[in-house]
């Protein structure tokens, strides 16, 4: 992890012992476990792990290795994606998508990152309900500011942070030629994409998600990979609430950021 991570964006927010709580919006599966193309069945239900005794409590889903389950509260099962050889099937995206209302493009991208990262970094086991909480925070998966995702993954226009001149809890980066260039401020540095990276953490975790040949922080492929990349850095297994709690609070310094990404991931998880 660079000591200026993407949770540079805010200054505001103090993690508040988020750490005791049990939760980890993933849906990974172990590779044994998934099935190739898009007219295989539905992939096999996944346990899940759910929150801490709370008053009202969520289940919160995690992978079938070694879930946290307390003992007072349900679980929930979630289908995890399905590998193809060009990725992910079909019929997963198809049936995903109608149940949580992400667009396509947006999940298949989430998906895609998840089934890589399981096979290049096992033990971080982070589940692409977490992306799709982070990418729904960030720019409601490629949808705000009036853009939409292509087919390629690229958004129809650039999706754009605040100037992060200081002002209003931000951090303050000028921008350089080089930042310029991405998102077109001269004077200030901008979160960008849809998974709103700022360029000097970009500039260390750019990835190329969907094989082209590019890394580029405005399509949802790389971004989510460059993401999931970012989380899994921490080396901690993020089916524990300490693990997931600390990597998401990395990736944007606020408590109140963290939450926010909880309860869009559980909303994926259980719909």
């Amino acid at each position: 992890m660079t000591s200026e991570s993407n949770g540079d964006r805010s200054t505001n927010g103090l993690l508040l012992g988020l750490s005791a709580v049990l939760v980890v919006a993933a849906a990974l599966i172990a590779v044994s476990a998934l099935t190739t193309g898009s007219s295989s069945p539905e992939p096999p239900a996944q346990r899940a792990a759910p929150q801490a005794p709370s008053p009202t409590p969520t289940p919160t889903p995690t992978t079938t290795m070694a879930p946290v389950k307390p003992s007072n509260e349900p679980v929930r099962a979630e289908p995890a994606p399905v590998r193809t050889r060009s990725g992910v099937a079909d019929v997963w995206v198809e049936r995903t998508s109608a149940r949580t209302g992400i667009g396509p493009v947006a999940l298949e991208a989430y998906g895609a990152a998840s089934l890589r990262l399981a096979q290049e970094q096992p033990a971080c086991r982070l589940g692409w309900t977490t992306l799709a909480g982070i990418g729904r925070v960030e720019s409601g998966h490629g949808t705000s500011h009036g853009s939409r995702l292509r087919t390629d993954g690229t958004t129809s226009r650039r999706i754009l942070g605040p100037a992060l001149d200081g002002t209003a809890g931000t951090a303050r980066i000028p921008s350089d030629e080089d930042s310029a260039r991405q998102h077109g401020d001269e004077q200030w540095d901008r979160a960008m994409g849809p998974m709103q990276f700022i360029p000097s953490t970009w500039a260390t975790w750019r990835s190329d998600g969907n094989g082209d040949g590019a890394a580029d922080p405005h399509n949802v492929y790389d971004a989510a990979y460059a993401a999931g990349r970012y989380l899994c850095s921490s080396g901690a297994d993020l089916t524990t609430g300490t693990g997931w709690t600390r990597a998401v609070f990395s990736y944007n310094h606020s408590e109140a950021y963290v939450l926010s990404v909880l309860a869009g991931a559980n909303r994926y998880a259980g719909s």
